[in-house]
């Protein structure tokens, strides 16, 4: 089979316009043509700004990831999404490789235990955060989603009859299956009651679409403007999409529900370090300690390596009330 020919951006366009072309054409996510695009200027105005990659190489790269880590005091995972974004730039934008090895200064990896909290502290958080971000936090620690796949959750991936939530393009492009909270069904058919009204009078206003992958949007012409489609958590207000230009309604920002999981765990008089994520934890090692396996939560959790999951034994509660001392054994 014959290997798909390589994509060359149009040489017209200045560059940062020419890396947006390809990260486009290869459908990356938008948050990430912001990140790359990001990196990649922090890359050239470490050099004064005013030199064009093409004269800069290896060694060049090398020096900056290796500034990132001395000085920016950057994280591992940081420094590696820098290097990322500027093999990108080389390898699929300007066509050029990169000669030599890039061994910059490492950012030390730092592996501390996740935040977890008890189940009595999740019931306290629970208690002090009201409507949909009440919902919202729900899920993440009823069905372990990861934030962004609770904000972009869509009508159709939620199956109340199975009792499961289908995660689509989740971390790494993955999709997979996770449990749906039987507790969570009245609000959550309320709240997409809500959405089919609302979307019901956008589509009234000539509106009414929502975004969808490039490919299916070619394949299904009117697939945006069905309700299956839509958001189960909609921005209260239409905007204009940053690539089509079109009007339509995007789902609600995070910030939102990071700030009211802040705030509640405050009121709820939590001294621990918490976030979104932090529910993610407390699902894991709660499904941990209540016995499932450790292989099936790696499925629900969608990790690719069951040594991510393991990182939930060293933080799970365990009764050692039962076990005996090797001095009784005398």
């Amino acid at each position: 089979m014959e290997n798909k020919p390589k994509f060359h951006p149009n040489p017209k366009l200045k560059l940062m316009d020419q890396v947006r072309e390809v990260l486009r054409y290869h459908h990356y996510a938008y948050r990430t043509e912001q990140t790359y695009c990001q990196w990649i200027l922090r890359y050239i105005r470490h050099f004064g700004g005013k030199t064009h990659p093409r004269l800069l190489g290896a060694k060049d790269v090398e020096a900056f990831l290796s500034h990132l880590a001395t000085v920016g005091k950057v994280s591992g995972a940081t420094q590696r999404q820098a290097l990322n974004a500027i093999v990108f730039l080389y390898r699929d934008v300007m066509d050029i490789p990169l000669d030599g090895e890039i061994a910059p200064a490492r950012s030390k990896r730092l592996i501390s235990p996740p935040t977890v909290l008890t189940q009595v502290e999740v019931q306290r958080l629970l208690a002090a955060i009201e409507g949909k971000n009440a919902l919202m936090t729900k899920l993440l620690y009823g069905s372990g989603l990861r934030l962004m796949e609770c904000i972009r959750l869509r009508v159709q991936d939620v199956d109340f009859g199975q009792n499961l939530i289908f995660i689509r393009g989740g971390k790494g492009g993955k999709d997979r299956t996770t449990i749906l909270p039987r507790n969570l069904h009245d609000d959550l058919l309320a709240q997409i009651e809500y959405v089919k009204s609302l979307h019901h009078k956008d589509l009234v206003a000539g509106f009414g679409e929502v975004y969808i992958p490039e490919a299916l949007a070619r394949k299904y012409r009117n697939a945006a403007r069905e309700t299956g489609w839509q958001w189960v958590f909609p921005a209260k207000e239409r905007s204009r999409d940053p690539r089509s230009g079109k009007e339509m309604r995007h789902h609600i920002l995070e910030s939102g529900l990071q700030k009211a999981v802040k705030r509640a765990a405050q009121q709820a008089g939590i001294d621990k370090r918490v976030g979104c994520h932090t529910m993610r934890h407390s699902f894991a090692t709660h499904m941990l300690e209540n016995g499932v396996n450790i292989r099936v939560l790696q499925e629900l959790l969608g990790h690719a390596d069951v040594k991510t999951t393991e990182i939930y034994t060293h933080v799970m509660a365990r009764d050692i009330r039962s076990l005996q001392s090797p001095l009784d054994r005398i």
